[in-house]
């Protein structure tokens, strides 16, 4: 897993221009069963997929972190919600609450396991978000997962060869 972890920012920036492409032309003519394709396709990945084997979304970026996140948080821990704030929070440049440092506070790095599991925030529970309703408006943020989430990478992947570009392309000339 390391070595493809390693691999992993080249292989997404060399399909960068590609997989924006191949996105920006399936929001022109979006299939109607996208959402069921991206579901079977996020269930087949995660079947071989094991998320502790990685780790790499905690060990590299933040969820945001929303008001009902902190106070589920913030109890289980038996803190306050302003000093739970004050230890492990900060404004992003989007001004959403995240995590002040990376790696995860939270995460076991021994182990890849979470402190928090159970209570996590909600991004962290519905991420790479690739089985999510509506997928064709989170696609930017699918691309940018692919640098950071081998499963997703290989989720894009999969779609191009299930919904081919040319499949787009001919149904927009029709």
């Amino acid at each position: 897993m390391q070595k493809r972890l390693e691999q992993l920012p080249k292989l997404a920036q060399d399909a960068l221009k590609e997989n924006k492409k191949y996105f920006a032309n399936l929001k022109k003519r979006t299939p109607k069963n996208l959402d069921y394709v991206m579901q079977d396709l996020h269930d087949k990945e995660f079947a071989k997929t094991d998320c502790l084997d990685c780790g790499n979304c905690c060990k590299t970026t933040s969820p945001i972190f929303t008001v009902k996140d902190i106070e589920r948080i913030s109890k289980h821990l038996k803190m306050k919600v302003t000093d739970f704030i004050n230890q492990f929070l900060e404004r992003d440049a989007d001004d959403f609450m995240v995590l002040k440092t990376s790696p995860c506070t939270f995460l076991d790095e021994s182990d890849n396991t979470c402190f928090i599991y159970d209570v996590r925030p909600k991004a962290c529970s519905e991420y790479p978000h690739t089985d999510r309703r509506k997928f064709i408006q989170i696609t930017d943020l699918t691309v940018a997962n692919t640098f950071v989430c081998p499963a997703t990478y290989n989720i894009v992947e999969n779609l191009k060869k299930v919904i081919p570009y040319e499949y787009n392309e001919k149904k927009r000339r029709k």
